[in-house]
């Protein structure tokens, strides 16, 4: 497999490129107008979604909410990178069939949506984490999940930084606190929380929600599954 070796490293330099590129132009505007929108968004439903995501990030650095199989050792890269794909397709077509369900229910149940695709983003990351052979009972494993979930879904500013947390994770690593109390958790749902995509707030909107949720939700798990991948291979890959 030595030709997909070669092909998958030249995607991952794309991939690394991409993640150190500055904000361009629309990207600004993109933020610019996200904040604008957030704005017009009831505060309860700001409130509501807030509380989800600090719980659901607290779940995974303390613990015991997730659970995933054992780190797989034994397979060849190229048989991981097969078995994350399917799982990444698995969680696809499932976030897609959810997204459609509460879109079409409008407010009450576009706002449920949001725990349960993050549960589903979180549950695929430590899937990937695991066939890639990492284990995900290390606390340190799990903020690296959590850096992965930032690195998907923030503005290109941030996604720098983030990216820079993320190399040469085992040094980093090591640096981070051994209990895990001593982790500040709260800015991670801040980050996450400050980055709604429009699109998924207009999952909101009667008659529209059904088809919205099931195209976006399609793609943000697209677009974080592609993000875990090249992630680990930046540890994987020489």
């Amino acid at each position: 497999m030595q030709g997909y070796d070669q092909d998958i490293q030249r995607e991952l330099w794309v991939w690394q490129q991409e993640m150190q590129s500055s904000p361009g132009f629309f990207n600004r505007l993109s933020k610019s107008w996200q904040n604008k929108v957030n704005s017009w968004i009831p505060e309860k439903v700001h409130q509501v979604v807030t509380t989800t995501i600090k719980q659901m990030i607290r779940a995974v650095l303390f613990g015991a909410k997730y659970t995933s199989a054992p780190p797989l050792q034994s397979e060849s890269f190229w048989a991981r990178e097969m078995a994350v794909k399917e799982r990444i397709d698995f969680y696809q077509k499932t976030a897609s069939l959810e997204g459609a369900v509460t879109g079409a229910g409008g407010l009450l149940l576009g706002l449920a949506d949001f725990p349960i695709l993050l549960g589903l983003k979180l549950k695929l990351l430590f899937d990937i984490a695991s066939l890639y052979g990492f284990d995900v009972k290390d606390y340190k494993e799990r903020v690296y999940i959590l850096h992965i979930l930032e690195l998907a879904f923030s503005s290109q500013e941030h996604r720098n930084q983030v990216y820079q947390k993320m190399v040469n994770w085992k040094e980093k690593a090591a640096l981070l606190p051994d209990d895990i109390h001593q982790f500040d958790w709260r800015r991670f749902q801040q980050e996450y929380r400050d980055y709604l995509d429009i699109a998924k707030l207009a999952q909101l909107i009667p008659i529209i929600g059904a088809p919205v949720g099931l195209v976006v939700n399609y793609r943000l798990v697209r677009k974080l599954g592609v993000t875990a991948m090249n992630a680990y291979r930046m540890r994987i890959l020489p």
